[in-house]
C-alpha cells in the first residue's frame, strides 16, 4: 500500500493484536453483525478507537496553529511567492501596447528626404474625419515624383478624390509615448491587429494544461519540487519570450509561461494552507489574495518605469531567479510526506515546527503515526480507496448535478469577467498606467469586505449581489456619452470591485457545495472549465477598438447571468460540510424560494449528519472513517454511514457547550472554511486536494 513497505506487514498485524483486544472487537456492536472476517474486524475495531486517531489538524493546536515557524514561513517565503504570477499574467498587456501609426511611403522619403514627418503624414495620408486624425490602414495612391517635379511640397495641398492603396511599405509610428511594444517590432497592426490578442489566448490556453501537469507533479513529487520547477518553466518561457524574433516565436514562449499561471500562485498558497491549523486557513487565502494583488499593484510601477518591451520581459521575470534561494529554507508539506508515507521526513519538518514554536512534538505521535502507517489493507480496498468516485458521479444524480452546472457556469463568469476587466483596464482612463493601478487598488478593500461579510450573510447572496452589481455597473457604461471618460473608470472600478469580491468567494463556496468525496474532482473540474473561458476573453475585448463599451456590455451580462443563477444554489453557512456523494445529493434538495429570498442564513436543526458548525465540533469531517471502512450493515437493516456525527455526536456537543463561552469570539467562516481542504488521501491520512 502507499506508506507502508511490504516487510512492515507483520508489524502492522503485531500493533493490531496488541492495540485491539478479542473482547473488544466481541462487544462491539457496529463491529458485529455486518459478516466481516476477523481481519476486518480488527481493522474497524482499530480505527473506531477515538484515542488511536491521530490527525495532522489534530497535532498543529498542540505545536501551534499559527506560530513563529508558520508565520516566517508565510510572510517571508510563500506570500512573496504570490507575486509572480500577477507579474506574468498581466506584463503582456503593456509589451503589446499599439501606438499610433500609418502608412510608410518610400517614394515621398526619397523624393523629400529632408521634409518633417508630422508634412510628410499630411501629404500622403487621408484625413479620418474632422478632428485631425489620419487613417491608419491606407495612402494615397500617388505617383509623388511627377507630382512633386511641377509644385512644391509646401504648396501642395491633398485632395480627397486621390485613389488610395493600402501600407505596402510597412508603417511608421508614433514613438512620443510607446517607445517600444512586440506591434512596433513586429508590424502587428491594420490585417494583423488581432495577433496581440491571440498572444493573449496563447497565455491563456497554456493555463488549463498547465493547471493539470503540475497538478500531476505537485501530487506525485511534492509541493516543494513543483513549485521550484514551474518557477524555472515560467522564467525560461521570459527569456524565450524577450528572445523571440517574431510573432509566433514570441506566441510559443507566451503559451510556455502561461503554462505556470496560475499553478506559480496555488503551490505557494497549499502549502501555507497546510502547515497553519484549520483556524487560520480561510486567513492565508485572503493573505495570498492580498500579495497576488500586491503584485499588480507592483506591476503597474514597472511598467511605468520599464518601457521597452524586451527589458520588461526579463524586469518581470527575472528577479524571480533570487526566489530560489528558497530551495534551502522552504519545506516540504508534512501532510503530502504523511500522505506518501515518508514519516521520517515528516516528522523532521513537524519537529522543526514545533521547536521554533517553542512547544515539544507529543511522544505518542510518531507511534501512532507508524501504527496507521502500517494498517494493512486488501488489495480490492486499496484500489477502491485510490480510485474513488468519477468526475460523473457529480452528473448522476439530479441535484448534485443542478449544483455543478450552476457552480461551474458562476465559476466560468466570475472567471472570465474578472481576467476580461484585468485586461481592459489599460484602455480605459486617460492614463493606461494609473488606470491599471487603481483597477489592482480596488481589489484590496474589496477582499477585506468580502472577507467580514460572509461571516454573517453567508455565500450565496454576497455572491450573487456582487456579481450583480458588477454586471450592472458595466452595463450603465453603454449610457454615458463617448467623451465620459472619467465617469466611465468610475464604473469600471465598481464594478472591478464588485468581481473581486465575488471571485474570493466562489472558490470557498464551491468547496463546501461539493461533497468529500468529490471536492478535489469537482472543483478540479469547474476550475478547468472556468479556465477554458479564458481563451475567449481577449477576443471580447479585442471588440472594443470598434466600440470602447461593448466589452463592459458583454461581460456585464455574463455577470448578471451568472449571479442570477448563483441564487438556486443552498446556502452553506452554519452546515456542516457533505461527506459522501449521497450526502451532497441530499444537500440543498429541500431548496424552496423562501429559502432564497432568506438574506441573513438562519441556522438549521440538525439532522441526518448534517450540523451546525457553532453547536458541535469542527473537527467532525478531520474524523472521517476512510471510504472502505464505512462497510454495509447486516442484511436486517437499513444502510447507515459511519459519519462522524452517527460516532461522537453526544461526546462533541459536550465539548462545544464547555468550550462556547472560549471560543464564542472565533468566526464562523474561520471554522468552516477550515475543513474543506483535508479530504483523507488513499493513505488514510488528509491532504489538500492541489485543484
Amino acid at each position: 500500500m502507499t506508506g507502508a513497505d511490504d516487510g512492515e506487514g507483520g508489524d502492522g498485524a503485531a500493533a493490531e493484536e496488541a492495540l485491539v483486544s478479542p473482547e473488544q472487537r466481541q462487544h462491539d456492536p457496529v463491529i458485529q453483525g455486518r459478516g466481516l472476517t476477523e481481519e476486518e474486524k480488527k481493522r474497524l475495531a482499530l480505527h473506531r478507537q477515538p484515542s488511536k486517531e491521530m490527525d495532522l489538524d489534530d497535532l498543529l493546536p498542540q505545536v501551534g496553529e499559527f506560530g513563529r515557524y508558520q508565520k516566517i514561513l508565510l510572510w517571508f517565503v510563500c506570500l512573496p511567492a504570490c507575486i509572480p504570477c500577477g507579474f506574468c499574467a498581466f506584463n503582456q498587456l503593456f509589451m503589446a501596447d499599439t501606438p499610433p501609426h500609418w502608412c510608410r511611403n518610400l517614394e515621398l522619403e526619397n523624393v523629400l528626404p529632408n521634409i518633417s514627418q508630422e508634412h510628410r503624414k499630411m501629404l500622403s495620408i487621408p484625413a479620418d474625419g474632422p478632428n485631425g486624425t489620419y487613417r491608419s490602414c491606407a495612402r494615397y495612391s500617388v505617383n509623388w515624383t511627377a507630382l512633386l517635379k511641377s509644385m512644391s511640397p509646401y504648396d501642395l495641398e491633398p485632395n480627397s478624390s486621390w485613389a488610395t492603396e493600402p501600407c505596402y511599405d510597412g508603417w511608421e509610428y508614433d514613438t512620443s509615448e510607446i517607445t517600444s511594444s512586440i506591434v512596433i517590432d513586429f508590424d502587428l497592426v491594420c490585417s494583423k491587429d488581432i495577433y496581440p490578442t491571440i498572444g493573449l489566448a496563447a497565455l491563456n490556453t497554456g493555463g488549463p494544461v498547465g493547471v493539470y501537469l503540475f497538478g500531476v507533479l505537485n501530487d506525485r513529487l511534492g509541493r516543494r519540487l513543483s513549485f521550484f520547477l514551474c518557477l524555472a518553466t515560467l522564467i525560461i518561457g521570459s527569456i524565450f519570450t524577450a528572445a523571440a524574433p517574431e510573432f509566433w516565436s514570441w506566441a510559443v514562449s507566451r503559451i510556455v509561461v502561461g503554462l505556470t499561471i496560475p499553478a506559480i500562485y496555488q503551490i505557494p498558497f497549499i502549502i501555507s494552507l497546510e502547515l497553519v491549523g484549520p483556524n487560520y486557513r480561510s486567513f492565508v487565502t485572503v493573505m495570498t489574495c492580498l500579495f497576488y494583488t500586491l503584485g499588480l499593484v507592483l506591476l503597474a510601477g514597472v511598467t511605468y518605469l520599464v518601457r521597452n518591451w524586451v527589458t520588461l520581459a526579463l524586469a518581470t521575470s527575472l528577479p524571480f531567479l533570487v526566489y530560489f534561494i528558497y530551495w534551502w529554507f522552504l519545506p516540504e508539506s508534512p501532510r503530502w510526506l504523511l500522505a506518501k508515507g515518508r514519516l521520517e521526513e515528516a516528522s523532521k519538518v513537524l519537529e522543526t515546527l514545533a521547536r521554533v514554536n517553542q512547544h515539544e512534538l507529543p511522544e505518542s505521535f510518531k507511534q501512532k503515526l507508524k501504527q496507521r502507517m502500517m494498517l494493512h489493507r486488501t488489495k480490492s480496498e486499496e484500489k477502491r480507496l485510490k480510485e474513488g468516485p468519477s468526475v460523473f458521479a457529480l452528473c448522476k444524480t439530479p441535484n448534485m448535478r443542478l449544483k455543478t452546472t450552476l457552480i461551474t457556469l458562476n465559476w466560468f463568469a466570475n472567471n472570465m469577467v474578472y481576467v476580461g476587466l484585468s485586461y481592459y483596464g489599460p484602455a480605459l482612463g486617460n492614463n493606461e498606467y494609473l488606470s491599471f493601478l487603481l483597477s489592482s487598488l480596488v481589489e484590496i478593500p474589496s477582499y477585506l469586505a468580502c472577507w467580514v461579510v460572509m461571516d454573517w450573510w453567508g455565500r450565496r447572496w454576497p455572491l450573487s449581489i456582487c456579481m450583480i452589481l458588477s454586471g450592472i455597473s458595466c452595463i450603465v457604461t453603454v449610457l454615458l456619452p463617448e467623451d465620459a471618460v472619467t465617469a466611465t473608470l468610475v464604473l469600471y472600478l465598481f464594478s472591478k470591485f464588485a468581481i473581486s469580491a465575488s471571485f474570493l468567494i466562489i472558490y470557498p463556496f464551491a468547496g463546501e457545495l461539493y461533497p468529500t468525496q468529490m471536492r478535489g474532482v469537482g472543483i478540479g473540474a469547474s476550475g478547468y472549465i472556468a479556465g477554458l473561458g479564458l481563451i475567449l476573453i481577449p477576443f471580447i475585448t479585442y471588440l472594443g477598438r470598434e466600440n470602447l463599451v461593448l466589452p463592459l456590455v458583454i461581460m456585464g451580462a455574463i455577470s448578471v447571468l451568472g449571479g442570477l443563477t448563483g441564487l438556486r444554489l443552498p446556502e452553506t453557512l452554519h452546515h456542516s460540510l457533505p461527506q459522501t456523494v449521497e450526502e451532497g445529493e441530499e444537500f440543498g434538495k429541500d431548496w424552496s424560494m423562501a429559502d432564497c429570498v432568506q438574506c441573513i442564513p438562519k441556522r438549521p436543526v440538525a439532522k441526518e449528519s448534517y450540523d451546525d458548525l457553532c453547536d458541535v465540533s469542527e473537527n467532525f469531517e478531520l474524523a472521517t472513517l476512510p471510504t472502505a471502512l464505512q462497510l454495509p450493515g447486516p442484511p436486517d437493516q437499513e444502510d447507515s454511514p459511519l459519519t462522524p456525527l452517527n460516532r461522537s455526536f453526544d461526546s462533541a456537543a459536550r465539548r462545544s457547550m464547555s468550550v462556547r463561552g472560549s471560543r464564542g469570539s472565533k468566526s464562523r467562516l474561520v471554522r468552516q472554511a477550515s475543513t474543506m481542504e483535508t479530504p483523507i488521501d488513499s493513505s488514510g491520512f488528509k491532504m489538500t486536494y492541489w485543484f
